[in-house]
């Protein structure tokens, strides 16, 4: 599902609320979710999952094109954990 489903979506099952409201909370959502992640937080999600982020140390890596060693810095990453009745539905 892509952006425009889920708010597309969203407006079929509250038809009470106008597209720019739908989007204005659907934008909100997920910049709360990623500031929350860039202060270093975690966000659960009862039922669903939690987003958090994860330390990748610095590494030699290869340019494809030239072969050549490159030194690739450390980074946080984010990381998605499924929820317990999440991954019940997946495999359910």
């Amino acid at each position: 599902m892509i952006r425009s489903e889920l708010l597309q979506a969203l407006a079929r099952q509250n038809p009470e609320l106008r597209g720019d409201d739908i989007e204005r909370i659907v934008d909100v959502f997920f910049d709360e979710i990623a500031q929350r992640l860039a202060q270093g937080g975690r966000v659960e999600l009862r039922g669903f999952g939690a987003f958090s982020t994860r330390e990748r140390d610095p590494r030699k890596g290869r340019n494809p094109r030239t072969g050549d060693a490159v030194e690739v810095p450390g980074k946080r990453v984010p990381f998605f954990k499924p929820g317990k009745e999440m991954r019940a539905r997946l495999n359910g």
